[in-house]
């Protein structure tokens, strides 16, 4: 994506099955959890760098000492950072003492993080402030172990002042309305029921409070208590949590927007957002490693039984996030990567008729480097159809056929080139607009001398199109100086026209190319009362109840085929001055899920919100826009 967006978090999960002297046994190191939890983390960076925090729970210390450790960053570099503190401290005793590493109890004991159970968060702030206090993982303290709650995860909810009402009207008083500590709070008040009607439970039994402690341990129904927690909740969800005396969870939305695996033997459980980073920490097969299904939970019971059990009712229709696949996850998740190359071979018929198949006069490249796997595919699908034209020219050459003509024949093929290349970070000091876009567009560095001046055409692979400001503020601006006759950027995702309200930073309207152009377009052709029309229906419902809220705003985008709206977009982007004529080739919705058949999430696309939040949003996104008020709709 040449303009980055970004993506709510990624979560690393881990649970250690066997006593801490058999990872020192075969391992050779006291420190493996740890250890693990860095790769999981550092694998996941892409998926947010704004901040980190984990958190480590030791089992079985005596009363007294600390048991639940917690680190946090926002700095730079916020995994070097939180693990650059715990592994500080233990370079100290190796240097004064290093015996004392190879003492698993010791090191539980007296250094951080040495415990069984590990929750590691990576985050994106994207809408809240980026203070520590806004860094996962957030613990909820209490003086029982059984009660003490620590959480994290990638989410957003749709009708957090809803669930905010609730807990008020439950009888609690939260000091902040966020959807994070609204989850917190709603897990930790079932969390507390449980606890207390357990507890009444064994005192009419005749149990002593520290018996009573144990068997609480013992007995918690975290499915129940996740049942309960997340009946009103309305949104995209991974949630990961850990219980002071043990008991964990990762649980998933019962649309199966956000992803999360697992992966369990008889010495670990893990869990992250995304496979392939279970793949290399713990260097086992794909096969091995499973989805956790929408509106289930996994849970690990102190005791070390694992299941993933029913909280939720999921949804008829799975909608898994289609953006993960196309931009998101990494492209070394095997089906991911073969979906990336199926995105971009479907391109081909679209982009051959866009150069008018003029192979031998039309460059092919792609920016930026997340679009690659794409491009192969594009390119794979392009050498197909230069075989099929060289057997074509070959068969009508029949017995006439020379060396030199088969020579010509067969130097068919499309001109592979690197355009352009990012050179470095830019950062705009300049705030006037004129110098400061003329700074931006230096952020990518050119290849001269492959394009004919005037005679080729240049098409450039993108994975998405959102705002179009980094196209016509650098990109086709560099594009142009090389003299191309006419430049296509082709994008391997569709047209992006409705907000996202699940964990992906496009809430607003207004931010997208797609609907400026269809904006402008009703402009145009003097159809302004439809704008006007959706405006008084989306008003009319505004305080409506979600679930009876309808998407009036998709009727802005009916007057019009995705051509005649790619065709004004390309307008919208356009440099003044540039000389190449600019044409923009989106995926098909079709294609999208011809290529990525299991994840039907395109709500982004469509606007068919596959929760009735969704609705909401966009409605309330409508209403801003038309209103001039440029805030997040939810």
């Amino acid at each position: 994506m040449s303009e980055q967006i970004k993506h709510e978090c990624g979560i690393a999960f881990i649970r250690l099955l066997q006593p801490l002297e058999y990872y020192y046994a075969k391992y050779g190191t006291s420190l493996y959890g740890l250890n693990k939890l860095y790769l999981l983390m550092e694998k996941q960076h892409n998926r947010g760098q704004d901040g980190a925090g984990m958190a480590n729970i030791k089992f079985d210390l005596k009363p007294g000492n600390e048991y639940i450790n917690i680190a946090k960053s926002n700095s730079e570099s916020p995994i070097k950072d939180i693990f650059g503190q715990v592994y500080s401290s233990i370079q100290k005793i190796k240097d004064k003492n290093p015996d004392l590493l190879s003492d698993v109890n010791w090191m539980k004991e007296n250094i951080n993080f040495t415990g069984e159970l590990f929750l590691g968060h990576l985050r994106y702030g994207t809408f809240g402030k980026n203070s520590l206090e806004n860094i996962h993982p957030f613990v909820r303290a209490n003086n029982w172990m059984s009660r003490n709650l620590v959480t994290a995860g990638n989410f957003n909810l749709t009708n957090v002042d809803e669930l905010f009402n609730k807990l008020v009207r439950l009888g609690q008083h939260p000091l902040q309305t966020n959807d994070t500590i609204t989850i917190l709070e709603k897990i930790g008040k079932f969390l507390d029921d449980e606890n207390q009607e357990l507890f009444t439970k064994y005192k009419a039994e005749g149990n002593s409070h520290r018996e009573i402690s144990d068997l609480i341990a013992k007995d918690l129904n975290i499915q129940k208590i996740l049942h309960r927690a997340a009946k009103y909740w309305d949104g995209g969800y991974v949630i990961a949590g850990l219980l002071g005396h043990g008991d964990a969870f990762v649980m998933r939305d019962p649309v199966g927007i956000r992803p999360a695996f697992y992966y369990q033997d008889d010495e670990v459980v893990v869990a992250a957002s995304e496979r392939p980073v279970i793949q290399t920490a713990f260097n086992v097969p794909f096969d091995s490693i499973k989805a956790i299904k929408p509106g289930h939970a996994l849970i690990v019971k102190r005791s070390g039984r694992v299941e993933e059990v029913l909280f939720k009712q999921p949804s008829v229709d799975q909608k898994s996030c289609s953006f993960e696949r196309i931009y998101f996850s990494r492209g070394t998740d095997a089906k991911i990567y073969k979906e990336r190359k199926k995105l971009g071979r479907l391109l081909t018929p679209s982009l051959l008729k866009a150069v008018d198949y003029d192979i031998e006069n039309t460059v092919f490249s792609y920016i930026p480097n997340t679009a690659s796997v794409a491009f192969q595919g594009l390119v794979e699908g392009l050498n197909d159809f230069c075989k099929d034209v060289q057997k074509d020219r070959i068969l009508e050459q029949g017995n006439k056929i020379t060396p030199k003509k088969l020579d010509e024949i067969l130097a068919i093929h499309p001109r592979i080139e690197t355009i352009a290349v990012k050179d470095v970070k830019m950062r705009t000091f300049i705030t006037q607009d004129k110098q400061r876009d003329d700074l931006v567009a230096h952020v990518y560095d050119v290849t001269y001398g492959v394009v004919k001046e005037g005679v080729d055409n240049l098409v450039v692979v993108d994975d998405s199109i959102v705002r179009g400001t980094t196209l016509k503020q650098s990109i086709i601006r560099i594009l142009d100086r090389l003299g191309p006759k006419k430049i296509i950027i082709a994008s391997s995702a569709p047209q992006i026209r409705y907000p996202d309200c699940y964990g992906i930073d496009m809430a607003k309207l207004g931010d997208f190319i797609a609907f400026k152009a269809v904006i402008a377009l009703l402009k145009d052709t003097k159809q302004t009362h439809i704008i006007n029309e959706v405006y008084k229906k989306s008003k009319i419902q505004e305080n409506f109840p979600k679930e009876e809220i309808v998407n009036y705003v998709r009727e802005i985008y009916k007057p019009f085929t995705i051509e005649q709206i790619s065709q004004k977009i390309a307008e919208l982007i356009t440099p003044e001055g540039a000389r190449a004529k600019v044409q923009i080739v989106y995926q098909t919705i079709e294609d999208l899920h011809h290529a990525c058949p299991e994840d039907l999430g395109d709500w982004y696309f469509t606007g068919k919100y596959p929760t009735p939040g969704g609705n909401k949003v966009v409605n309330k996104s409508f209403i801003n826009y038309i209103e001039g008020k440029n805030v997040r709709a939810y």
